[in-house]
């Protein structure tokens, strides 16, 4: 597995990049969102599987929809045939 590709890593960065976006520190973000620095940290490195209601807390930290956290990541295990049937839904 490509670690670019993990989902979880795909996240990781996303989060740090918007929080660098708004110019705030790890420690600034746990604050505001009320969730642990260590998790935080290990949340931007692809080492947790975060749940939506933390995600939902970043997402209100950050100033942001939490459809914006998840601009920009795929999900690379699904076929490309499937990607495109599922959307027609």
């Amino acid at each position: 597995m490509n670690l670019k590709s993990d989902i979880y890593y795909q996240i990781g960065m996303r989060i740090r990049f918007l929080r660098s976006e708004k110019k705030m520190s790890i420690l600034d973000l746990a604050l505001e969102a009320d969730i642990n620095r260590n998790y935080l940290s290990d949340l931007e490195n692809g080492r947790r599987n975060p749940t939506l209601k933390i995600l939902r807390k970043i997402a209100i930290a950050l100033e942001i929809d939490l459809s914006t956290l998840f601009l920009g990541i795929r999900d690379y295990y699904l076929p490309s045939d499937k990607k495109l049937d599922e959307s027609k839904d």
